[in-house]
């Protein structure tokens, strides 16, 4: 019998958990709920618990053996401040806040391993059962970090998983080396000076110098950033003036930037700190950028990406597991815990067409239950391989 089979003897059980994990969001380091559901399931598996770690996270311990080997298993605990559209009857019982990105599966998918584990002990050595608040840009990882994670915690290498809308359940899809992007939100605040909109020879008009700022920020990528790297950089708001007939004194711009190399993403800060400055200057304006990192590139370390492909491969067939994955434009914060430790992150396939294919973030997404065992079931099966059993 594999992890994935053991798994779905519970299927029903865990199902009703991951729904009314969906049914109460809570967004980032607000998981109080959450986290003392997970802290007492953990304990009634006999599982070691530590709780408040970065604020709301929770570490499980689970010890087995003389073994000497380390690892750690992370998943995010957090939902989106988003409304839900969906009617089923585990819906949001919560206004503008929805489990719309999975959370609420992968809280589930590593409860789930960690029961098994707790079960079987088949494995020599330590697992650490890592559960993250605040994944969606509220620094959860960095907060986690910050208050000793890895020092308290030690591991040898950390795995982290998301689920993938569009990838048929039972498959798995991963990559060594940049896995997804790093991102950066960024706010640009153009001072001019205002007067009406009939004479705007007597104003410095901000409307104006943002617009080109706007244009002009569309050329650092395709003139600094060579043609095999990649990179985005996208205005996602412009508010300006609310009269028809004034010119505002300022203007404020925001937006996001992605790239898969730390050094990529200096580059782009300096450029656009420059850009933007200089075409605001050639107005008579000023400009004013503030870069704030939400994440930096998701890198895995070959070794452990091969060793995370070859569990999954255990259970699901070499066919189902894709192992050299295009990397994507969307960051995961799970990438500064990879900045710490060797490791690897994992895409878990959430299915097709009505049955999980919405995309995350989309106000009728739901995570597929189907995909739970597979997802607790490599985990375990990858703890089962790397601190496996002597003689």
């Amino acid at each position: 019998m594999t992890a994935v089979d053991r798994i779905r003897d519970w299927q029903d059980e865990f199902t009703a958990w991951r729904r009314d994990f969906h049914a109460h969001p809570e967004l980032g380091f607000e998981e109080v709920r959450t986290s003392a559901l997970v802290a007492e399931r953990l304990a009634s598996w006999g599982i070691e618990v530590h709780r408040g770690v970065g604020r709301t996270g929770v570490v499980g311990v689970l010890r087995n053996g003389n073994g000497q080997g380390r690892i750690g298993l992370r998943a995010d605990m957090d939902a989106l401040p988003m409304p839900e559209a969906n009617t089923f009857a585990h819906r949001s019982t919560i206004e503008g806040k929805m489990h719309g990105c999975g959370h609420d599966g992968h809280t589930t998918i590593l409860l789930a391993a960690a029961r098994y584990l707790a079960e079987t002990k088949n494995f020599d050595g330590t697992v650490h059962f890592i559960f993250q608040p605040a994944e969606e840009g509220r620094g959860g990882a960095q907060a986690m970090l910050a208050d000793g994670l890895f020092e308290r915690f030690p591991c040898d290498a950390v795995y982290g998983l998301h689920n993938r809308p569009g990838l048929p359940v039972g498959q798995f899809a991963i990559r060594p080396g940049p896995v997804m992007a790093g991102a950066v939100f960024f706010d640009i605040v153009v001072q001019g000076r205002g007067g009406h909109g009939a004479r705007p020879e007597s104003t410095v008009d901000p409307v104006i110098a943002g617009a080109q700022i706007v244009s002009a920020l569309q050329t650092i990528v395709s003139r600094n950033v060579g043609a095999l790297d990649s990179a985005v950089i996208s205005v996602t708001g412009f508010t300006a003036g609310e009269a028809y007939n004034v010119i505002p004194d300022s203007v404020a711009l925001k937006g996001t930037v992605r790239a898969f190399r730390v050094e990529t993403m200096r580059v782009l800060e300096e450029r656009m700190r420059a850009v933007a400055q200089s075409v605001a200057a050639g107005f008579g304006a000023t400009a004013e950028v503030t870069w704030r990192e939400i994440a930096a590139p998701t890198i895995n370390t070959p070794e452990e990406a091969t060793a995370m492909a070859d569990a999954a491969a255990a259970l699901v067939g070499e066919p189902h597991v894709e192992r050299n994955r295009s990397p994507v434009m969307g960051s995961e914060d799970f990438a500064y815990m990879l900045l710490e430790k060797p490791g690897a992150y994992i895409h878990v396939g959430n299915g097709t067409g009505d049955a999980g294919g919405c995309d995350v973030h989309n106000p009728h997404y739901d995570f597929n239950d189907a995909a739970i065992p597979y997802g607790a079931g490599m985990l375990a099966t990858l703890v089962e391989q790397k601190l496996a059993r002597v003689g």
